[in-house]
């Protein structure tokens, strides 16, 4: 079973991103293995206007893939609007994934910043996905402003770190009644896998696919990961014990 976003249903809970890839021939192999539906697309890297084998847009099949242009790169409120603006007319798309950066080496979204674009893009009709800090107060913030879904980070964006805080997820996913997306510091297909053990609805992620020795190869590790997380998920682990639990049943065992 998929998901919805606004009014956009999804099967794959795998999101990519389009940046760092060798070639965008690389990143079309990696995108058809992973089986995403929803790629990101920073605003500032589509050049309409310059050779087609440089447009970022050229080689996305938009009846394939449904577009979230980010507002990445923006350290302030005003940049953050003025891009997703920009974006919503390039790309005719109400969704938007926001992004204000609070600090340049950690690159740890800004909340306070992220709340106010928020508020101020739900007002203007786009469907909201904010990057934030797995805060659960801030996530819920940023639902009750009517943000479509919030996408906590589970470490920096492109550490690699995996999942450092899943308490803090598990809080989120408590009290979230909107789809609960992690975004940044994956690293690895087990990462992803935890993410999607934990409940969450879908994983972001780029730089642990584009920067991978085998990108296509990754991707495939990544698909797989999320859907082994969500079954997983969705079929209840056992509960964990201090001590063992024999497999096999008592009864008929042989005594002298």
């Amino acid at each position: 079973m998929g998901y919805t976003i606004g009014n956009v249903s999804f099967t794959s809970r795998l999101i990519l991103g389009t940046g760092k890839y060798a070639t965008f021939a690389l990143m079309q192999e990696a995108l058809t293995a992973s089986g995403t539906e929803m790629v990101t697309v920073a605003i500032r890297r589509v050049q309409r206007d310059g050779r087609p084998e440089d447009n970022l847009l050229n080689f996305l099949d938009r009846k394939r893939y449904r577009l979230l242009p980010n507002t990445a790169g923006c350290y302030t409120v005003e940049d953050a609007l003025l891009t997703a603006r920009l974006a919503r007319e390039l790309l005719d798309t109400p969704l938007i994934k926001i992004e204000v950066i609070g600090d340049a080496q950690t690159l740890f979204p800004d909340n306070e910043a992220t709340l106010v674009a928020a508020r101020q893009l739900v007002q203007e009709g786009f469907t909201v996905l904010p990057y934030c800090s797995d805060d659960p107060i801030v996530c819920k913030k940023l639902e009750e402003l009517g943000c479509a879904a919030v996408m906590p980070l589970a470490a920096p964006i492109g550490s690699g770190l995996g999942i450092r805080n899943p308490h803090n997820l598990a809080i989120i996913l408590e009290r979230a009644k909107v789809p609960v997306i992690v975004d940044a510091g994956v690293g690895t297909a087990s990462d992803a896998a935890i993410a999607m053990e934990l409940g969450c609805t879908a994983v972001l992620m780029n730089t642990a696919v584009a920067a991978a020795q085998d990108a296509v190869k990754m991707a495939q590790a990544m698909r797989a990961g999320v859907e082994a997380g969500r079954l997983a998920y969705e079929a209840g682990r056992i509960r964990k014990r201090l001590y063992a639990n024999a497999s096999s049943p008592l009864t008929g065992v042989v005594q002298q």
